[in-house]
This record gives C-alpha cells, structure tokens and sequence, in this order.
C-alpha cells in the first residue's frame, strides 16, 4: 500500500550512543597519534638521543592528559545527557575537531623547545589550543543545562557545567600564554601542572588516604 504523502513525516530522536561512539572514537585517535610524533634523531649514542628527545615526551604528557581530561568531562556530560539537539552536536564537533588538531602544535613543541626562534609561536600556539578545548567543552555543558537536556539532579548532585575548576584554569591558561611570550619553557610547566590538576581527583585521593580505619 502506497504511503501517505499527506502524513507529516517523524523524526526520529538523535541517538546518543553514535554521538558518544563517534566522540570517544575521535578522542582516543587523536591520543593515539601524539606517541607518533616521539622519535630519536642522531648524532649521539642511543642513550644520548633518548635523552636528548626529552622536550617530546613532555608535550606527550601535556597533551596525552590534556586529552584525557577532555575525556573525563564529555564522559560525565553524556552520562547525565537524555536528549541532543542539532546545535548540541554542532558544538560537540567544533570541540572534536580541537581536540584532534591537538597533536599538530604538540609535534611544534617538541621541536621547537630546542630552538629558541620557534618556541615562543609554538608555545602560544600550544596554550591557545589548549585553552580552546576547554572553553569548547564548557560552552557544551552550560548548553546542555540550559536546554534541559540532562536528566534532574538527585539531591546533592550537581550537573557537569557548574564547575568549580572552570575560573582557575582559565586564568591559568591565559597566564601561562602570556609567560610563554616570554619564557616559553616555564609555559610548557604550566600546562602540565593545569593537566594535573585537571585529571587528578584531588579530593577523592585525599578522602581516602585520610579515611578513618
């Protein structure tokens, strides 16, 4: 029986699980493709160019949490998310694409911390990408809230988009920017110090190591 060309088509709902499929897929190849840019370049002995390769294994690590501190937050959005709209997927896009254009300036880094005319556009370069993936996965929380697309809060719970950490680590990107025009080392030491802060759960580690007996 033909159908109806008068009946109003439905749409159906956009699926969370292929958001967070994509989402995570995205997010763990663009972690994958930073080891690629650590590599041993002669002259030297085999431990010297170990040695010497020191300024990519820490925009490796920089980066590697950054990413996973990126990964944390989309993981509890999505675990409070019931429903999507077309501009919620927008913006989760423009923040993917951040995220997987990540190993491009990490790769920058670690060449230029040994070459002093370059590391000052790859560090602010660096911070900036940085800080967008921040700013980018904040703007989809508070988009999130302020559609309703999460489910309602238990009694003391707080939704992802009220975050306390979100004005300290903006003033300390943007601290750390501007301390890479000049020192651009002691920029790359913020970003790790950020990441940690980002990634370690501070205040669960100190509960249980202070838990009474």
């Amino acid at each position: 029986m033909p159908a109806n060309t008068d009946t109003p088509r439905t749409r159906r709902p956009i699926s969370k699980g292929r958001m967070e499929a994509f989402s995570d897929g995205v997010i763990a190849i663009a972690a994958t493709l930073l080891v690629l840019d650590i590599a041993v370049h002669p002259p030297g002995s085999p431990l010297e160019q170990v040695l010497h390769a020191w300024p990519a294994y820490v925009a490796y690590v920089v980066s590697f949490l950054t990413i996973g501190a990126a990964w944390l937050a989309h993981t509890a959005l999505t675990d409070w998310l019931v429903r999507s709209d077309s501009i919620f997927l927008r913006l989760n896009l423009l923040g993917l694409l951040v995220v997987a254009f990540l190993p491009f300036p990490t790769r920058l880094v670690a060449d230029a911390l040994q070459d002093t005319d370059a590391e000052r556009v790859a560090v602010t370069i660096y911070g900036l990408t940085l800080l967008a993936i921040r700013l980018l996965g904040v703007a989809l929380a508070a988009y999130a809230r302020r559609e309703h697309h999460y489910s309602p809060p238990a009694e003391g719970e707080v939704p992802p988009g009220e975050q306390r950490k979100l004005l300290p680590v903006v003033i300390g990107y943007v601290a750390a920017i501007l301390i890479g025009l000049l020192w651009p080392g002691v920029a790359v030491a913020f970003y790790f110090g950020i990441a940690v802060y980002l990634v370690v759960p501070f205040r669960e580690v100190a509960r249980l190591l202070f838990r009474p007996s």
